[in-house]
């Protein structure tokens, strides 16, 4: 059995990175962990990342075009999709996975602190400080010899 995630396009894989974090995506991201360790194969595939993920796909490539980016994230099983427009709970993806989940699982609360880089703009997904807003420019290359991550 093989489980498919196909996310919308997120500046990272999980999308659990930034100064907005998503504790729907937290969620997710730590449920599928645990998918893995009762040995389900977990596959995700981010459309900004790994866009001919999405067009090999016949399934998701056909969903897409009807849908747009509104049918995403898209959860297939087994090549069938599943879950389409939302990421599910933890009990519906052991569901899907034909497993029991934790009694514990629906009841969960998850707490985290999201923590600002010390350097502001070192990171993929912070805002560029102003010797980095034009990264990508090769005039701002050639201004400073080191180049910010965002590119």
């Amino acid at each position: 059995m093989k489980l498919q995630i196909f996310d919308p396009p997120m500046c990272c894989s999980t999308g659990i990175c930034g100064p907005g974090v998503d504790p729907a995506l937290v969620a997710f991201t730590a449920d599928l962990d645990w998918l893995q360790r009762q040995g389900i194969e977990v596959e995700r595939y981010n459309l900004s990342q790994q866009t001919q993920a999405f067009v090999s796909n016949t399934t998701v490539n056909d969903a897409l075009k009807k849908d747009g980016n509104d049918c995403l994230p898209l959860i297939l099983v087994d090549g069938k999709i599943v879950v389409q427009g939302v990421y599910p709970t933890r009990d519906k993806l052991a569901e899907l996975a034909g497993i029991e989940a934790p009694k514990s699982a629906s009841k969960r609360e998850l707490k985290f602190t999201v923590e600002q880089p010390v350097s502001a703009g070192s990171g993929c997904c912070s805002a560029p400080t102003s010797t980095e807003e034009a990264c990508c420019d090769e005039s701002a290359e050639k201004k400073s010899e080191k180049k910010s991550s965002c590119c």
